[in-house]
């Protein structure tokens, strides 16, 4: 522990984490760790610097005067933190480890699978981690080496390439249209039952796009979570949309054809300099790219 008045890392990362979160068990959940071991930091990091640091409010915790005085510090404590990583990795050239990759639930669950399962077999001495987030991971902060990503990154610094367009579908479950009829025209599609999302207005959005606008409560079954929003289309609940590579695969669901017409989502690898000259990340790098493009036709 620290003895001069200033915290160590990890109990700065906890700081910063409750600041951005605005709460402990949002700050919790980001870095991994429980509830308790994030109060016990917070605690520690006030001790040390003899401040409070936060102040309960209604929704959470909210920084003092004097916490908001020392993050601009705390912040370039962790800048440095993540380049000190970086260089550390870069210099690292022996082809084994870990990466770690993020993408969205659905990507994760329905598409990377077989493809990180097949990488293992050609490379061993690499492991991947691999982060299920619809959330936007920092690279360079350390919180993974590559990303998949469905629109161009803007995050300054960053390594990105187009790998692929993943078309998009309308889909209902076999069982549900046989009992409400397959639509024919756009009409009877706009009668049918439809899976929305609760507080994103993606879905929204994207039925406006198709000529087809409607309110929030349009949707009689609403879920943000893409996975569970997929299987209550699966169940019966209504309409919905979802990538083809993941509704085609699919034999209980059948795609609507021909009323709607929606934009490929763009794919797009993402990583932090740095760690592109590792040879165990350019290895997965460069297969994920050519992987992911030939399942997309691209």
């Amino acid at each position: 522990m620290a003895k001069s008045g200033v915290p160590d890392w990890s109990l700065i990362r906890s700081v910063l984490a409750v600041a951005e979160a605005g709460s402990l068990s949002g700050a919790a959940r980001a870095l991994g760790i429980s509830q308790p071991t994030l109060g016990r930091h917070i605690r520690e990091a006030e001790a040390q610097v003899g401040l409070p640091l936060f102040t309960r409010v209604p929704k959470g915790l909210a920084l003092t005067a004097e916490g908001r005085a020392i993050l601009p510090a705390a912040m370039e404590m962790r800048a440095a933190a993540a380049r000190l990583g970086l260089a550390a990795a870069s210099a690292g050239r022996e082809v084994a480890g870990t990466v770690r990759v993020t993408a969205s639930a659905v990507v994760s669950a329905h598409i990377l699978p077989p493809l990180l399962a097949d990488f293992r077999q050609l490379h061993p001495n690499i492991q991947i981690d691999l982060l299920p987030s619809d959330t936007t991971e920092n690279l360079l902060f350390g919180e993974a080496d590559i990303a998949l990503r469905m629109y161009r990154p803007t995050q300054p610094d960053i390594v990105a390439k187009h790998v692929a367009d993943l078309e998009v579908g309308v889909y209902a479950a076999r069982r549900y249209l046989e009992r409400v009829g397959y639509p024919k025209t756009q009409a009877d599609l706009a009668h049918l039952e439809f899976v929305g999302f609760d507080k994103s207005d993606l879905v929204i959005r994207g039925m406006a796009t198709a000529g087809i606008k409607v309110t929030r409560d349009f949707f009689g079954l609403r879920c943000d979570d893409q996975q569970v929003y997929w299987q209550l289309v699966r169940a019966g609940g209504g309409v919905g949309g979802m990538q083809r590579i993941v509704g085609d695969a699919d034999p209980e669901m059948i795609r609507i054809e021909g009323l709607v017409n929606l934009p490929a989502l763009p794919l797009w690898l993402a990583a932090a300099p740095e760690l592109r000259q590792t040879p165990r990340l350019r290895l997965v790098w460069n297969y994920l790219a050519k992987a992911l493009a030939g399942l997309a036709g691209a």
